[in-house]
């Protein structure tokens, strides 16, 4: 820790400065106790030669040597009133007391200069907190407009850092979820919309279908009719808002496969023919044999036959659709465009949107089909964009990024 570790070196280091000094006393006290004791017996010897002149340096040295009885010696400097607690015989009283001294005040001077450093680091801890504490304050009252350029690598400064990052994604994901739950009032409000008038015609053409027993044959099998198909058009909507919850919600898994491009090409034909016939609306599929691309059968069958539905849709009477493919070292390119009406230019950036509908799209229009074939696709490491001219047409182009680049975009 960066912050800290300079008060935990300066701690050490006064720790190491006051044992040294400590170490000094104590040794310069002993060489002195010891210098005293050496000129005590030097004191000894000089008497004894002084006053036993007969003896020779054999003598003296077996004398001080010697391994005696030291209780009558004892007895004897008591009746004289010479005791253990006396300095007398070795004059050193003064460098022991000294020694004792130094060694307390060392103690002393190392306790208050770690008292001292831990009173400092408790001052720049709580100077550290009150700015800590303004900042958050200053991120809870909408202040994000604060400078972290300024910061450095030290961990309060790391962690400042962090705690600015996290508060900006949290109002990140509030704002967001704000929008989400305002999307999720217009759907619902566009889901009760699309229910309730298919619901509404049902209701009445079953109480007629029912007060009326007498009705004519033709008109109550279109009743029956009119019945069936404001019910399948509920079933769709339902099934389409079902799809689109579990794949927000992940739920559906996606299968991996090496999927020849013409197969999804023929399940996209089959799907839509039937109301390309009804519309009087010519689809090309161009040659796609040599183009596989790694993803789910069904799936993108069902985003791409979306697509196409939705040109034929707003296609006139006699206009074409092309579907076309091409195939590079980084994606395939799936591209669909008709010649019809086109979109606004003000619509263009909302057609993928939830329960969208334009100007001119068809009044049994869900606005559900654009949603659910971006989200599809999106599953497949792709993305769709669309282009338009009112009065030429529009154009949809879908990349699928291949295998080898999706790998090493999720790496990267």
């Amino acid at each position: 820790m960066k912050g800290s570790s300079k008060y935990l070196l300066a701690a050490g280091a006064i720790t190491l400065i006051m044992t040294l000094l400590c170490a000094a006393v104590c040794i310069t006290a002993a060489a002195g106790i010891k210098n005293a004791e050496y000129q005590a017996e030097l004191s000894l010897i000089a008497s004894l030669r002084e006053k036993y002149p007969e003896l020779d340096d054999g003598d003296i040295i077996d004398v001080l040597s010697a391994d005696a009885d030291t209780k009558s010696a004892a007895a004897m400097l008591r009746s004289y009133g010479f005791t253990n607690d006396r300095w007398t015989i070795v004059s050193n009283e003064g460098g022991f007391l000294l020694g004792i001294s130094g060694c307390t005040a060392v103690c002393l001077l190392t306790g208050g200069a770690l008292i001292l450093v831990l009173l400092l680091y408790m001052r720049r801890e709580k100077k550290r907190t009150l700015i800590l504490t303004e900042y958050l304050s200053k991120l809870n009252h909408g202040q994000y407009d604060l400078d972290i350029g300024s910061n450095s690598e030290e961990e309060f400064s790391l962690l400042k850092n962090e705690i600015y990052r996290t508060t900006v994604t949290l109002r990140e994901k509030s704002e967001r979820y704000g929008k989400d739950k305002l999307a999720l009032k217009d759907g619902i409000s566009d889901i009760s919309h699309q229910l309730k008038t298919p619901l509404t015609s049902i209701q009445i053409m079953t109480d007629g279908l029912i007060e009326n027993e007498n009705m004519p044959a033709k008109e109550r099998r279109e009743f029956l009719f009119d019945i069936r198909r404001s019910t399948s058009h509920i079933i769709f909507l339902v099934q389409s808002l079902l799809t689109l919850s579990r794949l927000d919600a992940d739920a559906i898994t996606m299968k991996s496969d090496d999927v020849p491009l013409k197969e999804i090409m023929d399940v996209c034909r089959e799907k839509t023919e039937i109301l390309a016939e009804v519309r009087n609306v010519n689809i090309i599929f161009g040659n796609c044999r040599d183009i596989s691309i790694t993803g789910d059968k069904k799936w993108m069958a069902e985003a791409v036959s979306n697509i196409v539905k939705n040109c034929i849709e707003h296609t006139p009477d006699g206009g074409r659709v092309r579907v076309s493919a091409k195939q590079n070292k980084l994606f395939t390119c799936i591209r669909i465009e008709d010649n019809g009406c086109g979109i606004p230019k003000e619509e263009l950036p909302h057609i993928f949107d939830r329960f969208f509908r334009g100007s001119t799209s068809d009044e049994n229009s869900v606005g559900i089909g654009l949603s659910l074939s971006r989200a599809i696709i999106e599953k497949h490491n792709g993305f769709i964009r669309a282009e338009s001219e009112p009065g030429k047409g529009t154009s949809f182009e879908i990349r699928l990024m291949n295998s080898i680049a999706a790998k090493s975009s999720s790496q990267n």
